[in-house]
């Protein structure tokens, strides 16, 4: 199998280069996520005229129908720079979640904006005491009219304080814990009933615990069969994550590397002593093999559910394992600056434990991918 780039998607991985090489250096983030917001519209217009919000949106609704190779190319560059705007909220998720769920007309009408970048959109899901089960949902989604009211609390909503639709996963049907009765519904983000708490997360990007009181919604294709499609999506969300977590390891191993080459110790460089060569060797065997599961993850998405389930979940176990392994040596071979606000080595590491725990941590997931294999055998 070839698992080369494609000369359009070399293309797209130059201009992504290119662009963020020139505008996106570790200054500029810096001063990006101390503002309210935490980045830039400038930016943003800037991935739509280049057409990277459109890239894995369909054809039919003003997107480049891009395959989720040419996601995996944005994820991996947008993490070598820590890219702060909201595209994982908005086209990854919020996009996914459309174009997997919604009517033919909801489509026509959101995907075509949120390409233009005209729409940012953020994917309300995770409550208390739910330990990443997608299935465990308390949120109420209520008939009335024509429409539904939620009420309810959903927490670390992402890039919910500058989204204009909310997401939100809610029962309209059944237990707390059933597979069948949930829905997915839209939510005007400034509606009466959406009560936010926002706040930064340890990464400095943007979150909020929203509370429902009767806000107004409307349904997302079937209110009571959602379960199955959010799982998919959600799949594609963990082999985006793996991507951006092997860019921001890639910048963790260079960046260590050309420390221990100048940095001296009994005059000497210290990248001259061989237990230190020793561990920069292990983190880069750790950051191939999450290239490698990344990758893996990436083309199973087009394979059976179970199969892509297992591969996202190997992805996510590797991931995070490795993020934490190379976050601590990166830090630790930079001696005592390596967390400090100055240094980038501590915002990787600080982005990689949150990549871990988006949608469920290494141990949940190498329980989860047990659970798969043991079922795929009976």
């Amino acid at each position: 199998m070839d698992f080369q780039l494609n000369d359009e998607q070399k293309l797209l991985a130059d201009s992504l280069e290119g662009w963020l090489r020139k505008e996106y250096s570790f200054d500029h983030w810096r001063k990006l996520v101390k503002t309210e917001q935490g980045y830039s519209d400038a930016n943003w217009a800037h991935f739509a005229e280049m057409g990277w919000l459109g890239v894995a949106l369909p054809e039919a609704h003003g997107g480049l129908g891009g395959s989720a190779v040419e996601t995996m190319v944005i994820g991996e560059r947008f993490g070598a720079a820590m890219v702060a705007e909201p595209y994982f909220s908005s086209v990854v998720l919020g996009g996914g979640l459309i174009a997997a769920a919604g009517s033919e007309a909801q489509q026509a009408e959101m995907l075509p904006r949120l390409g233009e970048g005209k729409a940012k959109l953020s994917f309300a899901f995770a409550e208390h005491g739910a330990r990443f089960a997608l299935n465990d949902v308390s949120v109420k989604a209520e008939k009335v009219g024509s429409g539904y009211v939620l009420s309810g609390k959903k927490i670390v909503v992402w890039d919910a304080p500058s989204a204009d639709m909310l997401i939100v996963l809610a029962r309209s049907a059944g237990g707390r814990t059933d597979a069948e009765g949930l829905g997915l519904f839209l939510v005007d983000n400034k509606a009466k009933g959406v009560n936010r708490q926002d706040y930064r997360t340890v990464d400095n990007r943007r979150a909020a615990d929203i509370v429902f009181e009767a806000a107004p919604a409307v349904a997302l294709g079937d209110a009571e069969a959602a379960l199955p499609l959010v799982e998919r999506v959600v799949d594609q969300a963990i082999a985006y994550l793996a991507a951006e977590a092997v860019g921001a390891m890639q910048v963790l191993h260079e960046t260590t590397l050309a420390y221990l080459k100048t940095r001296k110790q009994f005059g000497r460089a210290i990248g001259e002593f061989q237990v230190l060569q020793h561990r920069m060797v292990d983190m880069m065997i750790h950051v191939e093999q999450s290239r490698s599961l990344a990758l893996y993850a990436t083309l199973a998405l087009s394979r059976s559910a179970t199969e892509r389930a297992k591969a996202a979940a190997a992805a996510k176990v590797q991931i995070g394992k490795s993020g934490k392994w190379v976050g601590q040596q990166a830090v630790q071979l930079h001696g005592g600056m390596g967390m400090t606000d100055e240094l980038t080595v501590g915002h990787y590491m600080k982005r990689l434990m949150q990549i871990d725990t988006a949608f469920g941590h290494a141990d949940h997931h190498q329980r989860r991918f047990a659970a798969l294999s043991n079922a795929e055998a009976a």
